[in-house]
């Protein structure tokens, strides 16, 4: 039996060099994921067409064939709309459908009402723009669909990610060279945590925990029981907290105090534990919170693998000695570990490597020495004859499918919160190119320009504010408030405005954010707030967050 790995990209970095068309939605990727972004741009040269869609016409529109400035939190509603017209206009991929999918009859009835007139009124895209791009995307020969946060970070982000999903099964664009779907990941080992079970359903290699071959090959290797309840992801873990049903946590290479949503709130989350441990490689917010700090090493310091988006298992070596007492993660673990009476006995990162190979039939095949041989292997690669698989499902195509792929239907909803009459604008957030999530590894770029963080607002919405470039001004949700500067910008709408979390020294910018979660996967809904903007007179620093 295979187990694939959790929300893994289907297929691989030179595929988006070798293809028609790449539909990149919800992703900055030129500035957040700019090695995988030259990659399109060659595609690009080779002739592929690029289609952004984006709340914000970012830097990577200008490469594109179209743009389309859909709304924030619509996505649905423009999917199901190009699901309508693929299927009105008879440019599905009947043959596909009919051999590798189930529940078609259910999606075609739930896009039927999403015609793209109706789309257009939810989402502000024109609907012949909305034809042409579903028509663009059905006949294409090859056609990849890539996504970011832009999706997965509102309260309904699983559903939104089922929308792309079935735009690819109607059409074929799956399981075959050049055709596929690719969740970006954010930081360089994102596939690799999700892999080796670091969530609350899966175990090592992707098992479901609830899975009765997984568990018996865990609990033969282990020797020890697996636990049969389900755990917690993030955001049930902060409730968890906030009912006192946790009152300790161990954090590793984690700053959610900074980096979490409702920022006033998970602050005050972590101050009511009763013992707080924080291992990183650097002083977070969080770690000051800490009871005890362990200083971890850092990436140029460690040992081991990482697995990046395109499922590919690479080494890491040290390039220098980690600093003072810091060590590596899984020592310190393991010390842990045999502290608390367990008897690990790991000499060395391959030793846990070699442990993954049995309890993971997808890293089966690799070995450290095919690794540095063969300059990193693709994952599912099952036995050490295996060379590794480029792209995933291409069992789709096959005659003996086995488990077909299921059609999820979807249905438009609009943002946990809109604006309204006191908090009229709507505050999306993202990230820059020069820096790096909460700041704390590059916030102190001396030249670097705009070294400073500053809420992006389009000119109309300014005048109307009577602000000017560079004025002071307090942004206010009904979570808390933050003064910082304005930046007049044409990249995002009227009614929209921008800021990005890597300088919560200046400005705590998630103290604004909104912490409604999507329930399947846990995630927070930092996409989308109402706030309310005002001149800031008063003599205020720029640091102050309340």
């Amino acid at each position: 039996m295979t187990v694939f790995g959790t929300g893994a990209a289907t297929g691989s970095y030179d595929e988006l060099e070798n293809t028609d068309v790449i539909l990149v939605w919800g992703s900055n990727t030129q500035e957040c994921h700019p090695i995988i972004f030259n990659h399109m741009r060659r595609g690009i040269k080779n002739g592929a067409k690029m289609v952004v869609i984006d709340p914000r016409r970012i830097d990577q529109t200008k490469l594109a064939y179209k743009y389309l400035p859909v709304r924030v939190g619509t996505d649905i509603a423009l999917a199901n709309a190009m699901g309508h017209v693929i299927i009105e206009e008879n440019l599905v991929h009947q043959e596909f459908i009919q051999n590798a999918t189930e529940q078609f009859e259910l999606y075609k009835k739930a896009v039927q009402s999403y015609t793209p007139e109706y789309a257009e009124k939810i989402t502000g895209i024109p609907a012949e723009d909305i034809r042409e791009i579903a028509r663009l995307y059905a006949t294409a020969y090859k056609a990849t669909i890539c996504w970011t946060l832009g999706i997965t970070e509102h309260h309904n982000g699983t559903e939104n990610v089922f929308s792309l999903i079935n735009l690819a099964l109607l059409t074929g664009h799956i399981g075959k060279y050049g055709s596929g779907l690719n969740p970006l990941r954010g930081q360089n080992n994102v596939q690799g945590g999700g892999d080796m079970g670091a969530l609350p359903n899966r175990l090592v290699g992707g098992w479901n925990v609830d899975d009765p071959e997984g568990r018996k090959l865990h609990e033969q290797v282990w020797g020890v029981s697996v636990p049969e309840k389900i755990g917690k992801h993030q955001t049930l873990m902060l409730d968890a907290m906030e009912q006192k049903e946790i009152k300790a946590l161990y954090v590793i290479g984690e700053n959610p105090v900074q980096s979490d949503a409702d920022g006033n709130h998970v602050q005050r989350l972590f101050e009511s534990l009763e013992f707080l441990v924080v291992q990183d490689i650097l002083m977070t917010k969080t770690a000051m919170l800490a009871d005890v700090v362990l200083p971890a090493t850092g990436w140029a310091e460690n040992d081991g693998t990482l697995v990046n988006s395109e499922r590919r298992i690479q080494r890491v070596r040290p390039a220098i000695k980690g600093p003072g007492i810091s060590r590596h993660d899984h020592e310190i673990i393991q010390d842990i570990a045999n502290k608390m009476g367990a008897n690990w006995k790991y000499q060395s990162a391959e030793d846990i490597w070699e442990e993954i190979r049995l309890l993971a039939p997808n890293f089966a095949g690799v070995t450290y020495k095919r690794i540095d041989e063969e300059g990193g292997l693709q994952w599912p690669c099952p036995d050490e004859s295996h060379k590794g698989t480029p792209f995933l499902h291409g069992r789709l195509w096959s005659k003996d499918v086995g488990m077909k792929a299921k059609f999820v239907p979807t249905d438009y909803q609009p943002p946990a919160e809109v604006p309204d009459q006191e908090y009229p604008l709507m505050l999306t957030t993202g990230r820059r190119l020069q820096f790096y999530n909460t700041g704390v590894q590059t916030s102190n770029y001396k030249k670097v320009k705009n070294a400073e963080e500053g809420l992006e607002i389009h000119p109309d919405d300014a005048a109307q504010h009577g602000l000017n470039d560079g004025d002071p001004v307090r942004v206010s949700s009904r979570r808390g408030s933050v003064v910082t500067k304005i930046r007049i910008s044409n990249k995002q709408p009227r009614g929209l405005v921008f800021m990005t979390f890597h300088f919560p020294d200046q400005v705590s910018t998630n103290v604004l954010t909104n912490h409604a979660t999507d329930p399947l996967a846990g995630t927070a809904e930092f996409k989308a707030c109402a706030v309310k903007i005002g001149k800031h007179e008063e003599e205020y620093p720029l640091t102050e967050a309340q």
